[in-house]
């Protein structure tokens, strides 16, 4: 499953490949793409290259081999807009009440995983449903939930490690404090304190070595709440 820009960014590759025998260079690609910067191409190159779609050749100046393509159908294709775990249909992560007919409630809840999030430098989220966690219910409360993996040590100062899972709940609002999965100028997902400052939203991380960012509140959504983390060791 593929973003808009991904799915562009793939194909554009494959065309030059295909036309010249070489993939284009980051300053073609971001033109194509009507990016403004190269981390934001190089961004969508590791996403692909995480998907298994294309392959970057060791030792090489932009060597890169397009490996698939997705279907010419996509129908499930992720929005515009990156991650969004409006697309949690049913009843996956719902806690639901309390019943005449089962006074003890759930015994479990189905929590879809949808992915990875960035704490540290923002990158696009994985927007698919992989599998489902089972989860207590005493650790979740009522709403809808998801889990995401998380990837940086932004957060670290946090308890929020590198490889944790992050139990999130779907919400667009939360207060200043909050940890919060932010989705940034309709691209970018990351995990970050938020803080309001006036009629700016700042993304706090919670390690000294990351700037906190500050931003117009029309280029930050918010896509949940922190609410639960899991760590294997």
């Amino acid at each position: 499953m593929l973003t808009r820009k991904q799915n562009e960014l793939l194909r554009f590759i494959h065309e030059r490949l295909a036309q010249d025998g070489v993939p284009p260079s980051f300053d073609e690609m971001k033109e194509a793409l009507d990016l403004k910067s190269k981390s934001g191409i190089h961004r969508l190159i590791i996403a692909l290259e995480e998907r298994g779609f294309i392959r970057r050749l060791p030792n090489r100046a932009r060597a890169l081999e397009v490996l698939k393509l997705p279907e010419q159908s996509t129908p499930n294709a992720a929005p515009r807009g990156g991650f969004r775990p409006s697309v949690i249909e049913g009843n996956l992560g719902r806690l639901r009440p309390k019943s005449a007919e089962n006074d003890l409630g759930p015994t479990i809840v189905s929590v879809p995983m949808m992915g990875r999030i960035a704490a540290g430098t923002p990158i696009e989220a994985i927007q698919s449903r992989s599998h489902t966690i089972a989860m207590p219910p005493d650790m979740l409360g009522m709403g809808e939930h998801y889990a995401l993996e998380v990837r940086g040590d932004s957060m670290i100062e946090a308890g929020i490690h590198d490889g944790d899972t992050v139990l999130i709940k779907k919400q667009d609002s939360a207060d200043t404090g909050d940890i919060v999965v932010a989705l940034i100028d309709d691209e970018e997902a990351t995990l970050k304190r938020l803080r309001k400052r006036g009629s700016s939203i700042a993304l706090e991380a919670a390690n000294p070595a990351y700037e906190t960012r500050v931003l117009g509140p029309d280029r930050v959504r918010i896509q949940g709440k922190l609410v639960g983390l899991m760590r294997r060791y």
